[in-house]
């Protein structure tokens, strides 16, 4: 019998890296929203895993922003009764590591950094505590890169032998449908753009074009 889409995640089965059971292990998960993690912490629980959820966002601009998203994913997360961990907001310390990529696209390099800037922040934070698997709620989005974000997860652990950067397309097997179920069943605040001020300016300049383009 065919599986619809929307009934798919119900069914996922979680497998770790080297093709074992998921359930029982802990990972630590980096999340950057609560409409993107909604769904992936849904997944793992079901699979009888425990997760943490890691909010490592000093891209997000305006402070405002980077706020209101923290407060949505506290309030997901005290509900299912899972850890969150907060690092430290330093934006400052993320403009000087994206200087130079301020007018690259969307997806470019400036990404890479961005990603990696983060990443590497998360598995320190597993590396301190014991945490042998990493992955990210980036995986979600149709806006990112997976491979990108794969390459960044994998150079984000180099430094840290004790933790393994779990490959993990979070789109599939109807999450990305789930996603969009628990926004709406949850009333997410949901943000129209990545995070920093350059995606933010990306975003308004399309909204633009695409206002012309309607009133024409």
């Amino acid at each position: 019998m065919k599986i619809l889409p929307e009934e798919q995640y119900k069914y996922v089965k979680l497998l770790l890296p080297d093709g074992s059971k998921a359930e029982g292990h802990e990972v630590l998960l980096h999340a950057c929203c609560a409409p993107c993690s909604s769904a992936i912490v849904e997944c793992m629980l079901r699979n009888g895993m425990k997760p943490t959820v890691f909010f490592s966002n000093s891209n997000i601009y305006p402070f405002q922003e980077y706020e209101t998203r923290k407060q949505e994913i506290i309030r997901f997360l005290a509900q299912q009764g899972v850890p969150y961990i907060e690092d430290e907001y330093d934006h400052d310390e993320w403009r000087k590591a994206v200087t130079g990529l301020e007018n690259e696209p969307e997806r470019g390099s400036r990404c890479s950094v961005c990603f990696q800037f983060r990443l590497k922040r998360a598995a320190a934070y597993a590396q301190t505590h014991g945490i042998h698997l990493l992955t990210t709620t980036l995986a979600s989005s149709r806006w990112k890169n997976i491979r990108q974000i794969d390459m960044a997860g994998h150079i984000a652990v180099e430094d840290c032998p004790d933790v393994e950067w779990w490959e993990q397309n979070w789109r599939k097997g109807g999450l990305q449908m789930r996603r969009n179920e628990l926004l709406h069943i949850n009333d997410f605040y949901n943000q129209l753009y990545c995070g920093c001020e350059f995606s933010l300016a990306s975003s308004n300049a399309m909204n633009k074009e695409t206002d012309h383009r309607e009133k024409e």
